[in-house]
């Protein structure tokens, strides 16, 4: 019997987190990179979100040591011993439609990453071995996770990731208490637990169903896409792929919330995600002018990040807080159980 995974519905807190997993649920597109605590349920949410996913798509786990005929495809031995020389497709091919999820993704050799990011981007990729060639669907969600302890990511393919959010775990004894309340009780009877949140789970799988299909309507007019742009120049931020990543989280936040054009309101809801890890100071760049209430960036969940600046001293860079007007994506569950936590996001 197959054991089911974790309900998404029953992730205790962690709203940036599952903010950026829904967008990407939505959007394809927006590669999402899980960065923060050691044991803080990042690759709980990842197995959590395949669920989600139309038609429950595959969840693939990337492994770091990885070569690349497996992550991309190369020649089928067997078939090829035969006489019947074929292309085996990679890891990349068999994820599509569902989630590629790489652990420690800041360990991962960097020629691999780059293919990987590529076929995250453009959803296809294209593999020649021994003169066949092949090309391969790869419409996939990509998710990273890294413990900045263990490392850093370059910033050539930190930049690729669409959203960061950076999580930790909780510090409050309320929430702590009922996330091992919770997972006691899934490891006890997992079939029993998923039950108890079929509801809670088939209403968001319909919202993001819905939210694909209007995706394609929803509009970002000119006014909006000025309003994104001045934003990242106002942080420093040179790369256009922030722009692009603000712009489709934007869509993707209005269509989870059944509107079809974008506002001020989808844009700051995402902001943090698309640039924190994006922005840069140094002693050449003038300060961002300070923005208005609504653009504040939001309180990162997790650590502050320091930045090195030239004279070599360190610095931290903080974000005050944006409450997310989102009540549509919150809901509520009764399991049955006086006294336990209600979940959150």
């Amino acid at each position: 019997m197959t054991r089911p995974a974790y309900p998404f519905a029953a992730i205790v807190g962690q709203e940036q987190m599952k903010m950026a997993l829904l967008l990407a649920a939505v959007d394809w597109r927006l590669g999402v990179l899980l960065r923060g605590d050691k044991g803080a349920g990042k690759t709980t949410a990842a197995r959590a979100l395949a669920e989600l996913l139309p038609q429950s798509g595959r969840f693939v786990n990337l492994p770091i040591g990885i070569t690349e005929d497996r992550l991309l495809g190369g020649m089928d031995l067997g078939s090829t011993l035969k006489g019947e020389p074929t292309l085996r497709p990679g890891l990349v091919a068999e994820a599509d439609g569902g989630v590629l999820y790489v652990d420690e993704v800041n360990l991962l050799p960097d020629h691999l990453a780059d293919a990987l990011l590529d076929a995250a981007a453009t959803g296809v990729s294209t593999v020649e071995r021994e003169g066949f060639s092949a090309v391969q669907e790869t419409r996939f969600v990509l998710m990273g996770s890294m413990n900045p302890e263990e490392g850093s990511l370059r910033p050539q393919l930190l930049d690729r990731f669409a959203l960061v959010a950076d999580i930790a775990v909780s510090r409050l004894v309320s929430e702590r208490r009922a996330v091992v309340e919770r997972r006691m009780d899934y490891d006890n009877d997992p079939s029993l637990f998923a039950t108890r949140w079929v509801e809670q789970q088939i209403s968001l799988q319909q919202r993001i169903a819905e939210a694909r299909v209007l995706l394609p309507s929803v509009r970002c007019t000119t006014v909006m896409l000025d309003h994104i742009s001045a934003i990242v120049c106002g942080h420093g931020v040179t790369s256009l792929r922030a722009d692009l990543a603000i712009a489709r989280a934007s869509c993707a936040h209005a269509a989870l919330l059944g509107c079809e054009q974008v506002t001020d309101e989808h844009i700051d809801a995402v902001i943090q995600l698309a640039l924190a890890h994006r922005i840069a100071r140094s002693a050449e760049r003038p300060s961002p002018p300070k923005a208005s209430p609504s653009l504040e960036l939001p309180q990162p969940v997790s650590h502050d990040r320091k930045i090195e600046e030239p004279n070599g001293e360190s610095t931290e860079q903080r974000f005050s807080s944006l409450t997310l007007k989102t009540p549509e994506l919150r809901w509520t569950v009764d399991d049955g159980r006086s006294g336990e936590d209600k979940p959150q996001g």
